[in-house]
């Protein structure tokens, strides 16, 4: 089992090593098949380490890292049921977009960069999920933050591309600073940073260092997963290629986040306050990426707005305490959203790089394959009825609605209704983009021409079944008494520190939210029909009325980037100018040069005095002393009196 589990994150690190330093002397086929057999290779060990392990928890130390004093820290594996499924679900997707970036990436340069980062983003996201102690789960937390700003920025002669990959850098470097904080708390509070001591002795820490820590665990999983208030790079990160986007979104970066709190719940249970706190900041976000969702005219933007929304539900299931409903909605989201993605990825590839939904349409008869590809991942994204979503999400409202505190009924609430934009957004797009007419964007004269035989390659519509099948059916992973299923995945984690695998809910509690939720989705569907339809198109306001500056309001994320410019960073650059210009250059600059002109004028006038006549320097030498003797009789005579 041991050496199963080293090889598991070694060989995309060796993929990633391998292309970093041979790469330019390997043709393009020898570059794509390596990179490839690396992540399938683990995909294959992950699924063989899930097989062996059963709901045992497995130890591996690597290596001692280093060492200060009584301060050790190993490259420790921690391997339990948690850390199974994640492993499973980031190398399985992980193969699929790699497989696909072959096809998408062919005609594009650059391609040795491309999949070396690629690699080094699955070897980061698997040290995450499998680090036994803090600070190597920090050391794959800062790889994925480098990888996403090499990967998101990889057209860096792009400027809104350099630009996004910086701005995924800086924003979520604020929750690392949070994170590392937490470390050095951990250590403080308990004398290690063993991932299974931290949750052992998680009780013995008392409510308000659980709080602190708890919270800083909190800020952490906000930047890293692009929750409010940091949500503002995640929708920019669409500038770098589909795969990327579908590799951030689905498996990797914005997961990263809720494995943290997921991981580490037993601290964050030892905290009400930090509980509630988490299941509020998932509704807030759930809210605003979904109806910002609704307005969105670039099919990636719609997807990445999706994303933070969906990824608010998994927060508000760890809030209300739910582990096992947050990692099932994390599970079928990966599958229907990198299924979005690459589906995305091929539409646009065929349309040549056009990602306005407004100027597509009638793509139904021309891509029938993708079609119904789309069809399966909006439904899941949707909850249609007996998709994996649809379980997933009802479990998270159900469990919240469970919990005995009356803010949970506050959130149940919003978080239900916030559920009934998701298909609106969801079906907008399929049916706009499947079934409506191109028309021309105002900033443009005329309709885009019709593409009579859009061309994709086999190879990217091929790998997008699997992931078609699992976002229909993914949801028997987990499927509830009152389906007559026995809640595989909830009691596969039962041994996972803080999981439950009951929720304590009747049958028919359930039967109800469920029929419920059926129809409110139902009948969603049908009005995303009647408004972005075959026969009719959306109406854009012109006027400056309310629904205009709402449709505004929305589609600029709730200004939430203009907030940030205006009350934050033009601030920072109008100080950081003044320091600068006035401080540094006007005052300190200038009084350094000053006195170096007043030490170079003081020597012009003393060279003057070095003439080399000795009779000279003689006298001066007299007129010194006599000086000095003035000087001291002057004092010794107001010393007397």
């Amino acid at each position: 089992m041991k050496p199963v589990l080293f090889l598991l994150i070694s060989f995309p690190l060796l993929g990633a090593l391998i292309l970093a330093l041979i790469g330019r002397h390997l043709s393009r086929r020898a570059v794509e098949t390596i990179a490839c057999t690396a992540v399938v290779a683990a995909f294959v060990l992950a699924l063989t380490a899930f097989l062996l392990s059963g709901q045992k928890t497995q130890s591996l130390t690597l290596a001692q890292w280093f060492s200060a004093g009584s301060f050790q820290v190993d490259m420790d594996i921690y391997y339990d049921p948690l850390a199974a499924m994640m492993a499973l679900m980031v190398t399985f997707v992980s193969s699929l977009v790699h497989i696909y970036s072959v096809a998408y990436m062919r005609r594009e340069g650059g391609y040795i960069r491309y999949f070396c980062f690629l690699n080094l983003f699955v070897f980061a996201m698997l040290v995450i999920v499998t680090a036994g102690n803090l600070v190597f789960l920090y050391l794959g937390w800062e790889t994925v933050g480098l990888c996403s700003y090499a990967l998101i920025g990889f057209w860096y002669e792009k400027p809104d591309a350099a630009n996004a990959g910086a701005k995924a850098f800086v924003v979520t470097r604020l929750g690392d600073v949070a994170f590392g904080v937490a470390i050095a708390l951990c250590w403080i509070n308990l004398g290690h940073l063993s991932v299974s001591g931290i949750n052992d002795s998680a009780a013995n820490l008392g409510s308000q260092a659980a709080g602190i820590i708890g919270f800083l665990l909190l800020l952490a999983a906000i930047g890293k997963s692009a929750q409010l208030p940091l949500a503002v790079w995640l929708p920019d990160a669409m500038a770098g290629p589909t795969p990327v986007s579908a590799l951030i979104h689905a498996a990797t970066m914005v997961t990263a986040g809720v494995y943290l709190l997921m991981r580490f719940f037993p601290v964050i249970q030892g905290s009400p306050i930090v509980m509630a706190l988490i299941a509020c900041v998932g509704v807030m976000t759930i809210c605003f990426g979904a109806l910002a969702a609704l307005v969105q005219k670039d099919i990636k933007r719609i997807l990445a707005y999706s994303t933070i929304s969906q990824v608010g539900y998994m927060f508000l299931a760890v809030g209300a305490g739910d582990l096992a409903g947050s990692l099932f909605h994390l599970i079928s989201h990966a599958f229907f959203k990198s299924l979005l993605f690459l589906a995305a990825g091929c539409v646009i590839h065929a349309l040549h790089e056009e990602q306005n939904i407004f100027r597509m349409g009638g793509l139904r008869r021309k891509m029938p394959q993708l079609f119904w590809l789309f069809l399966a991942g909006t439904a899941a994204l949707g909850a249609f009825p007996l998709t994996a979503g649809f379980f997933s999400k009802d479990r998270i409202l159900l469990a919240v609605f469970l919990q005995p505190h009356a803010i949970y009924k506050v959130l149940w609430a919003i978080a239900a209704m916030a559920a009934v934009i998701t298909p609106l957004y969801a079906f907008r797009l399929f049916f706009v983009v499947f079934f409506g007419q191109p028309h021309a964007d105002r900033s443009r004269a005329s309709a885009p021409a019709p593409v009579s035989h859009p061309s994709v390659p086999n190879l990217m519509t091929w790998v997008l079944w699997p992931l078609a099948v699992l976002s229909l059916f993914a949801g028997f992973l987990n499927l509830p008494a009152n389906w007559a299923g026995n809640e595989w995945l909830a009691h596969y984690l039962a041994m996972v520190p803080g999981a439950a695998p009951e929720l304590h809910a009747s049958q028919e509690m359930e039967s109800t939210t469920q029929l419920g939720s059926a129809l409110i989705t139902i009948v969603m569907v049908i009005f995303a029909w009647i408004f972005y339809g075959a026969s009719i198109q959306p109406n854009e306001c012109n006027d400056e009325t309310f629904q205009k500056k709402l449709q505004s309001l929305f589609l600029n994320g709730f200004y939430l980037d203009r907030f940030y410019q205006t009350r934050i960073i033009t601030p920072y650059r109008k100080t950081a100018e003044f320091l600068w210009h006035k401080v540094d250059a006007g005052w300190v600059d200038a009084a350094l040069d000053q006195s170096a002109r007043s030490f170079l004028t003081l020597a012009e006038r003393l060279r003057l005095w070095t003439t080399g006549r000795v009779s000279q320097y003689v006298s001066m030498m007299v007129t010194g002393f006599t000086l000095i003797l003035c000087s001291l009789t002057v004092a010794w005579w107001y010393l007397q009196i």
